[in-house]
């Protein structure tokens, strides 16, 4: 197995190659000045990205690759970072970068694009226009994580910044700090998960992470217009509803049905389908992981690992190099 770059600390590591300024090369020789400008400003954006690994074949599953690039540029855009590669370039790459590394793993990709220097003859001060971009891509092992595990979840005081504020529709790095402040909040307090609401006082998502609800056997989930970030795996869940015939509900959602729901369930690459078994130190339903939330992870995880022939087109194949030729 490829060995790993430390990242941050001994248990954190990076593997050995990086996709950064339209070429692959190592990411030890990649650096930045303390004068990168993304770094000043938070005028950044990125993406987050599954492969999960397949022994048998040899080959990671690469999930809704071309649905995130085409995110990835359009959060590029509202901060006019110009990014020369196109979608299908962006995969390619990614393809490419995934043979060299040769990590035979679960791991997620993290492209990454942000303002780097100030062009000549451009002033200094806060900006969009007059400097130049980066754009990397690298990865990190993520093992997939056991279908028995549950969060319990925390409210949080602070409010989701409101599109008005700062466009929810991208990823934009900046934006993150809102989700720092609200996951220290609830760790400090001995909770997993923080759960955002959004200036109007209903549910607007969760750290970095889609809200769903069960209420007799229907999915509910706040709306776009909720100053949510609409996470793709949140539409592999409606997606996956449809296929299932289960009705699915996006509006306005009440703080207080959280407490009310049978079941509560996060959605997001990191934290795939999250089963959520308490918010604010009340139950959700009888505690235990409901039978529905149940029932769309193990279709999820089949999906996204190539089990479900019915969900083939989530998945870009990658195909490694078998290590006894």
């Amino acid at each position: 197995m490829t060995a790993l770059v430390p990242l941050a600390g001994p248990s954190v590591g990076v593997t050995p190659y990086v996709y950064h300024q339209g070429r692959i090369q190592l990411y030890e020789d990649v650096g930045f000045t303390a004068g990168t400008q993304g770094l000043h400003y938070g005028t950044g954006v990125f993406e987050g990205i599954r492969a999960y690994w397949q022994p048998e074949t040899a080959q990671l599953h690469v999930v809704r690759l071309a649905e995130h690039y085409r995110r990835f540029l359009a959060s590029a855009g509202m901060l006019r970072l110009e990014i020369a590669e196109s979608v299908d370039e962006l995969c390619a790459a990614t393809a490419e970068l995934l043979v060299r590394n040769d990590y035979r793993g679960d791991c997620y990709l993290r492209p990454i694009a942000h303002k780097l220097a100030l062009l000549p003859g451009a002033s200094f001060g806060v900006k969009l226009s007059g400097l130049s971009t980066a754009l990397s891509v690298y990865a990190v092992p993520m093992p997939r994580a056991p279908l028995s595990r549950s969060a319990r979840a925390q409210v949080s005081s602070w409010r989701r910044i409101p599109d008005t504020a700062l466009p929810a529709h991208g990823k934009i790095t900046g934006s993150y700090a809102n989700v720092a402040l609200a996951v220290d909040e609830a760790e400090s307090n001995g909770y997993d998960e923080a759960i955002l609401l959004n200036v109007r006082g209903t549910v607007a998502e969760a750290g970095t992470a889609n809200v769903f609800l069960v209420r007799d056997g229907h999915l509910i989930t706040p709306h776009e217009g909720s100053d949510i970030l609409a996470g793709i795996t949140r539409r592999c869940v409606l997606e996956m509803a449809v296929r299932l015939g289960d009705r699915t509900v996006e509006r306005e959602v009440a703080r207080s049905e959280l407490y009310t729901a049978d079941e509560v369930f996060l959605t997001g690459t990191g934290c795939e389908l999250l089963p959520v078994t308490e918010v604010d130190g009340r139950v959700v339903g009888d505690g235990r992981i409901g039978p529905v939330t149940a029932r769309y992870a193990e279709s999820y995880r089949a999906a996204v690992t190539g089990q479900a022939s019915e969900y083939a087109p989530w998945s870009t194949t990658v195909q490694l190099n078998d290590p006894a030729n």
